[in-house]
């Protein structure tokens, strides 16, 4: 099958494009204030009308930024990262009009998309077979292992199962993962499993409760920062099976995103907001393909900050993957309203699924 699906840039020698005006700028009255009718941007391919006909395509694409454009110097950051004086493109509309045009039909219509007015089956839900979403997802793993950015968003069910928490780290240490993405829960349960073979005080294979198992998870949080951190916990506590300890051997990188409800938390887990989300948007800026599991909150959250392409060295422009593995729609379908369009739902449970790569990748 095709990996990705071509990708037809706009026809700027064509009305209205051709007859588009010059993008607009503003100078940034205060810091994180912006000018009125400032351009807030997409995931979509978006381009700047330059003058003279030439129209730059932004390199990098997120939702809710805005564009800093200096010469032929586009850059897009969040308003709270504006300073004062800075060029602020403005537009209200992305059809050209103002110089700003959102590209949403570059990639071809994805195969199966029906060819009649009427057709049944047309959206993924409980019924939809995933045998192809499988195989594409093999294909697109292979690939981005050696060409590409794999980042996977984990929840706390990953760790709880002790099938889908080996098959987890044998992905990592294969080199299927090059960043994780995940909150307190997932690390503290996968070091608690790594100590005491619990998830929360429950046996990971057995599913039996544990005398006194309801402080497991405190005692391991008390451990790791008495260490001081996550690696020295790793190398003193003598920790060598699960997912943290993968990704320390294979020197990946990880971010753990704290919430209102942490216990502890662990030493790197960062507790400020603003600090999570510029983590978390420097492997945002390069995936190429993203699997969430089981993580409601952090699936919404990473795909709000995602692109929906890359744009390579060469200027090829190709999609970014977001699959999206859980037992119900909510996660997809509160992303779709959030305008991440290209999420793809999964529906299964995470042992299964992860089990399943791990047979077919290791």
């Amino acid at each position: 099958m095709e990996l990705f699906p071509p990708y037809t840039p706009p026809d700027f020698t064509r009305s209205p494009l051709a007859d588009a005006p010059q993008a607009q700028t503003a100078p940034a009255p205060a810091d994180g204030v912006l000018p009125e009718r400032f351009h807030a941007t997409s995931n979509l391919p978006e381009y700047l009308h330059l003058g003279d006909g030439r129209w730059l395509l932004a390199r990098e694409g997120r939702m809710d930024g805005v564009y800093l454009l200096r010469g032929d110097e586009l850059r897009v950051v969040e308003p709270r990262a504006v300073r004062r004086g800075d060029p602020v493109v403005l537009a209200r509309t992305g059809r050209g009009e103002e110089g700003v045009y959102v590209h949403a039909d570059g990639f071809a219509v994805p195969a199966g998309a029906p060819a009649d007015e009427f057709a049944f089956r047309t959206r993924n839900s409980r019924e939809t077979p995933y045998s192809r979403s499988y195989d594409l997802l093999y294909d697109l793993l292979r690939h981005d292992r050696q060409q590409g950015h794999i980042v996977w968003v984990l929840g706390p069910a990953v760790a709880f199962d002790r099938d889908s928490r080996d098959a987890m780290a044998a992905l990592v240490e294969a080199g299927y993962c090059h960043a994780l993405l995940a909150g307190n829960a997932l690390a503290t349960h996968d070091l608690e499993a790594a100590l005491f073979r619990t998830g929360l005080g429950q046996d990971i294979y057995t599913r039996e409760l544990r005398p006194g198992g309801h402080c497991n998870h405190l005692d391991t949080i008390n451990r790791v920062r008495r260490c001081g951190s996550l690696a020295v916990a790793i190398r003193e506590l003598g920790i060598s099976d699960g997912i943290m300890a993968a990704c320390e051997r294979q020197q990946v990188p990880w971010v753990l995103a704290g919430s209102i409800r942490d216990d502890g938390p662990l030493p790197g887990v960062i507790a400020d907001a603003c600090a999570a989300q510029d983590a978390m948007r420097v492997h945002a800026r390069r995936a190429t393909t993203v699997v969430a599991l089981a993580t409601q909150l952090h699936s919404i959250a990473f795909g709000n900050m995602l692109p929906g392409y890359q744009v390579d060295a060469a200027g090829t422009v190709r999609p970014v993957f977001f699959y999206v593995v859980d037992m119900s729609e909510f996660s997809v379908d509160k992303l779709a309203n959030r305008g991440s369009l290209q999420a793809a739902p999964i529906l299964t449970n995470v042992q299964d699924f992860v089990v399943n790569l791990r047979h077919n990748l290791c």
